[in-house]
């Protein structure tokens, strides 16, 4: 049961505008990735948890290279936080909930 909903997939024009304010977190994740797939309902999870302080998107590195190249994202999973549209950190690989609640939490305080 997939729920796809929380997290908005971006586009590359979308990309600029939603990570220009404020802290957001980008997925970066391809369909053919299973600790892509496996991250997925870790990311809706924090997405929930962090709402009003982090937002998150995920951009599809297959449909977008040049977006993906740009943050040098070469191995998925990927996750760039962005502040006020700079990436200020880059987590590469699945992780638990926990470890990657606590990684933000000390990131955004």
């Amino acid at each position: 049961m997939a729920n796809n909903d929380k997290v908005p997939e971006l586009s590359k024009t979308e990309f600029e505008e939603f990570t220009k304010d404020g802290f957001v977190l980008v997925d970066f994740f391809a369909e053919w990735c299973m600790p892509c797939l496996m991250m997925a309902p870790v990311i809706d999870e924090l997405s929930e948890n962090f709402k009003g302080k982090v937002k998150f998107g995920k951009i599809n590195v297959d449909d977008n290279q040049e977006t993906a190249r740009k943050f040098n994202v070469s191995s998925i999973p990927n996750f760039v936080l962005f502040k006020d549209g700079k990436p200020v950190e880059q987590f590469v690989g699945a992780m638990s909930s926990e470890d990657f609640e606590k990684r933000l939490n000390s990131l955004i305080k």
